[in-house]
């Protein structure tokens, strides 16, 4: 196999795991789809995939890192949280990361609840701010996935677009 087939192989795999990656919040997807796409770009010589392309790609991959930063804080702002539970949103989500999915799936609730009780709130009403966190979240990684697809779409019709 030749060095070029290596790095299309070594694209191909990244792109694929990056796709996985929206679903599965331990992984960086877009940003590893990315990678994959720049290697592609590069093995090819930026002759099909180019710098329009890769800004495209780039400013994709921007949109959905803003989007797993604000989506927890967004649901929790919809039920009406306090500052508190916006901050302990995030702060749960940055925990939760060193859990795995069950702490990424749960730190954002737990932390929002947290700082809702922490502002005054009794725990019912410090639930309904968790679980418009969660909403959000699941709003999020739908988004994510969406942009993974769209990012899809612009490095195939790049690729294969003469």
């Amino acid at each position: 196999m030749d060095t070029q087939t290596a790095y299309y192989l070594v694209a191909g795999a990244l792109i694929l795991i990056g796709l996985m990656g929206t679903v599965l919040p331990v992984l960086p997807g877009l940003p590893l789809m990315f990678g994959g796409m720049l290697l592609a770009a590069w093995a090819g010589d930026f002759t099909r995939i180019g710098g329009g392309t890769l800004t495209v790609l780039g400013l994709l991959v921007l949109v959905s890192i803003a989007v797993d930063v604000l989506a927890s804080v967004v649901g929790a702002k919809r039920v009406g949280a306090s500052n508190k539970a916006l901050f302990g949103a995030g702060l749960g989500g940055l925990i939760g990361i060193f859990f795995g999915i069950p702490g990424l799936l749960a730190g954002p609730f737990l932390g929002a609840a947290a700082g809702e009780m922490a502002d005054g709130r009794e725990w019912r009403a410090a639930s309904k701010v968790g679980l418009g966190t969660w909403v959000g979240l699941a709003l999020g990684a739908a988004l994510k996935l969406a942009l993974a697809f769209t990012m899809l779409g612009v490095f195939a019709v790049a690729l294969w677009w003469d």
